[in-house]
């Protein structure tokens, strides 16, 4: 215990610090503060510093916020843009077609054939797929059963027909399928 205070030969007098030599300005500011005026000051810039720097991160994440809120309007706003721009080559063969005034069937049908394939191009760029599920297992996650009937050959509870196909987009049930389903005996 002895150790832990100093005898009075150890303290240092007055005149002994006078002295001293005097602190350099590297030690002098690495020094603590010895007024509370000081103290303040040093405290009261840090506050001033960290509120700044808390007004700069409030703008900046309110910055962010507003330009993801925009550019979510912005995907909704034009969300169907390249689905329709890929429909445009259908429209264009429609109206070529109701243009035509040939009565030639063979080149109507062609003509019709050839729109349909567009069509499913369009659809096969967007991401949208026909559920045509003959002899596929009923899924009601993707199919409407409309009817059921007796069918020998088939497995219970297995799709038969399809009287309406139904269409995915991005293995999404946009609409689902009508089909006729095999009753089990």
């Amino acid at each position: 215990m002895k150790d832990q205070h100093k005898t009075s030969e150890e303290q240092v007098t007055p005149e002994a610090a006078a002295q001293q030599p005097a602190a350099s300005p590297e030690t002098a500011s690495a020094a603590p503060a010895t007024t509370l005026e000081e103290q303040l000051a040093i405290v009261q810039a840090k506050a001033d510093e960290y509120y700044d720097q808390l007004l700069r991160t409030k703008a900046e994440s309110e910055n962010v916020r507003r330009r993801a809120h925009e550019d979510v309007a912005k995907a909704h706003k034009f969300a169907v843009e390249s689905f329709a721009e890929h429909l445009l080559p259908v429209a264009d063969s429609l109206e070529a077609a109701l243009a035509d005034n040939s009565s030639d069937v063979a080149k109507v049908r062609e003509g019709v054939e050839l729109t349909l394939r567009q069509l499913l191009a369009a659809f096969e760029k967007s991401r949208v797929k026909v559920i045509d599920p003959v002899g596929a297992k009923f899924d009601p996650h993707q199919h409407q059963a409309i009817s059921m009937v007796p069918a020998d050959q088939q497995e219970p509870n297995t799709v038969v027909a399809v009287l309406q196909k139904g269409y995915l987009i991005a293995d999404r049930v946009l609409r689902p399928a009508l089909v006729t389903v095999a009753q089990g005996k």
